[in-house]
């Protein structure tokens, strides 16, 4: 392909000067479709095609068709690989410096995405939540998201938040979220047993009674002495005089569980989560349990960006569904 002059450019000065400098070619820098533009400028700012995707929210595969397609148009390579990294050429460079000029002579506005405010219990977030929301910003990221940990019930009744994630004992969702929402939705039953790591404890040496554990030192998450449905877990923590650790932090809690021998109050799904943990079953003839319970903010519930995000958290409770039964 080769282009001719544009008619109504004849003299032009900046059509003269591209001619002398042999890059006419850059005319045409006015015509790219502004999608094209945009995928063309973001790559060779992030100098990775992947990272441009993922700031784009477009597919990979997508965003280099149509700068292959850019550069067949121009008749010009624009980028180049030294090595794994990614640079643009001489014609990339003068592309990218007429393409910016433009831009700012447009002032074109920057896209505000609205920010969704995400209420988790902490221990949902980190066990069943957290990768797929992980996996969510690796391809979008040019969301605008607030994660908030609840690791109580005061959090719970003093968070404002378009989307809420919370546990409650019974068969109610109270106490609940104090403003405004939508009809709850309740995502899964949990079942809690304590935990200890395989690697301490031999299965002829590991305990059958309430009795059995004190020869283990006990590990308490702050959050669950609260909660009235751990009673017999909770009882057998306070009447302890020595061999017992209470943490504020859920995660420091499973870390001392997997490599401290202490024994610990899980959720029984938590030998699918973390493989090297495994369930007492037994020890206490009550059975303690939580549901968990899915809120939408009266306010929000027709944000696109929110029904996407409802859309993740039901299939990421449906795909786990057999960690529930």
């Amino acid at each position: 392909m080769s282009f001719t002059e544009p008619a109504g450019r004849q003299g032009s000065a900046e059509y003269r000067w591209a001619q002398d400098k042999g890059d006419s070619w850059l005319i045409q820098a006015a015509a790219i479709d502004g999608d094209i533009a945009q995928y063309f400028l973001v790559s060779a700012r992030c100098g990775c095609f992947m990272q441009a995707a993922r700031s784009l929210n477009v597919r990979s595969t997508l965003l280099r068709k149509q700068l292959a397609q850019l550069e067949q148009e121009l008749e010009h390579s624009l980028f180049s690989f030294q090595g794994s990294a990614l640079s643009l050429t001489r014609e990339g460079q003068q592309l990218q410096a007429k393409l910016v000029a433009l831009a700012n002579e447009r002032k074109l506005p920057v896209i505000e995405q609205p920010l969704i405010r995400l209420a988790v219990a902490e221990s949902i977030l980190h066990d069943i939540l957290g990768r797929d929301l992980i996996a969510l910003l690796r391809r979008n990221a040019s969301v605008r998201l607030e994660i908030i940990a609840l690791d109580s019930e005061l959090s719970l009744r003093a968070v404002s938040a378009d989307i809420v994630l919370w546990l409650a004992h019974g068969d109610t969702p109270y106490p609940g979220p104090t403003f405004a929402i939508g009809k709850p939705q309740r995502l899964a039953k949990l079942d809690y047993l304590p935990h200890i790591a395989k690697r301490y404890s031999r299965v002829t040496a590991r305990p059958d009674t309430p009795d059995d554990l004190a020869d283990f030192m006990l590990v308490q998450w702050q959050h669950d002495r609260q909660i009235d449905s751990f009673r017999p877990w909770n009882e057998l923590v306070e009447q302890r005089l020595a061999g017992v650790v209470q943490m504020q932090s859920y995660e420091l809690m499973l870390e001392m569980i997997r490599c401290s021998a202490c024994i610990g109050l899980l959720p029984a799904y938590m030998s699918r989560f973390d493989r090297g943990l495994i369930a007492l079953p037994g020890l206490f003839a009550e059975p303690m349990q939580l549901q968990a319970w899915l809120a939408v903010n009266a306010e929000s519930q027709e944000i696109t960006e929110v029904q996407t995000l409802l859309d993740l958290i039901h299939h990421t409770f449906n795909e786990r569904h057999e960690w529930f039964e």
